[in-house]
């Protein structure tokens, strides 16, 4: 099978199309995106592969792809939007904003609550996907819910209910959606391709997922198997338990607003958002925050204790994960955050970097897997020497 792959890298990072051609040639890739900006610059911009599993659709330019939690991190900067704007203050109590939410009534503050420490991961209530579309009923379920730990005291990732946490604190604040003030306050000005909540035009360039059992390479799942994940992670990542293909693929799971898990983008754009956040939050003349806030959203609410949901030590801002291992390079101060099954977006203020990468064929995990990594290492090689 031949993938092509197309678009350009400047002088100086030639290694990262080699990167992401061997991706393919290694039968580790479908169809993906990856690019990166530099000081303001694009100095990657390039796609390959296919958007479907039987190889038919070659992926284009403006390609989107559904990409899990990499959403969170622009989501974060719409809730960001509405610090600067004065409507949210990080360091005031939730139940200044939401009374009736039950995990908030013992002050817990809004920073506290975008960095995954309310107690409320999951629902004990089982529910379905298509509860996921009835915005009023989650909210409702989400303010009854009694936490799993005392609010404030321990972090757990709230997967999918981060979405509607901090998608209710916008709507009460300001009237709108928090997709409304991503698309309004960041993705349109910056020219940027990246949705909550995709209007039905845009359907016709959605990539299809593609689940790790129907990988070109079967991966190893023996680790993933033996590992002994909390008991409260199924609450977070499997209730409900969303199929890539199945669900995250309709027009109803596009459509909807989930701001913690079905963001519709392109490596660009995610490129874009994060170079303007590594450049002050400005990109080619346009500014869409100030550093001060950029500063206020990347205090560090958790810092490398353990994550009762994820089972291991996490670094976290306000909704942004903090570097942690040098995954985003070695820079402490870089921040994004990634999507199950493999994408990823960051920036490192201190060589002014945006990353994005998008890709179709989910492996197992909520982190980077090789493909990603590969792909960042070169990159970070390139801009570090």
């Amino acid at each position: 099978m031949k993938f092509e792959v197309d678009g350009r890298v400047a002088p100086g990072f030639e290694a990262v199309m080699d990167v992401f051609e061997k991706n393919f040639s290694d039968d580790i890739e479908v169809g993906a995106s990856c690019s990166a900006v530099v000081d303001g610059e694009i100095v990657v911009d390039i796609w390959g592969g296919f958007q479907d599993r039987g190889f038919t659709k070659p992926w284009q330019q403006d390609t989107l792809v559904n990409v899990y939690s990499t959403t969170k991190g622009i989501a974060s900067l719409g809730v960001a939007c509405l610090v600067e704007d004065g409507l949210i203050d990080y360091d005031a109590p939730v139940a200044e904003i939401w009374p009736e939410f039950k995990a908030g009534q013992s002050g817990l503050t809004v920073g506290q609550f975008l960095s995954h420490q309310s107690g409320i991961c999951g629902l004990r209530e089982k529910i379905k996907v298509e509860d996921l579309y009835d915005w009023t009923g989650m909210i409702r379920r989400i303010a009854d819910e009694e936490p799993h730990w005392k609010p404030g005291t321990a972090a757990g990732y709230h997967a999918v209910l981060w979405g509607f946490l901090s998608g209710e604190i916008v709507r009460r604040v300001s009237g709108e959606t928090l997709g409304t003030i991503v698309r309004e306050r960041i993705a349109e000005p910056l020219n940027a391709d990246f949705f909550i909540g995709l209007p039905e035009s845009e359907h016709h360039r959605v990539s299809d997922l593609i689940g790790p059992n129907h990988a070109r390479i079967q991966p190893d799942m023996t680790e993933a198997l033996a590992m002994k994940m909390p008991d409260l992670f199924s609450y977070a990542l499997q209730n409900p338990s969303i199929k890539p293909f199945r669900d995250a693929c309709s027009s109803a799971w596009r459509t909807a607003e989930i701001a913690a898990a079905n963001g519709q983008a392109n490596a660009r754009g995610i490129a874009r958002i994060y170079g303007a956040l590594a450049m002050g939050g400005e990109l080619e003349g346009v500014r869409i925050i100030k550093p001060e806030t950029i500063e206020k959203m990347i205090v560090e609410e958790w810092g490398l204790e353990n994550d009762l949901v994820l089972g291991r030590p996490m670094r976290r801002g306000r909704g942004v994960n903090l570097n942690c291992d040098e995954n985003y390079g070695p820079n402490v101060d870089a921040f994004g955050h990634n999507g199950a099954g493999g994408s990823i977006g960051f920036a490192d203020p201190k060589t002014k970097l945006g990353f994005g990468y998008a890709m179709n064929q989910m492996q197992p995990g909520i982190e980077a897997d090789t493909r990603g990594n590969r792909l960042v290492k070169s990159v970070l090689k390139c801009v570090y020497g």
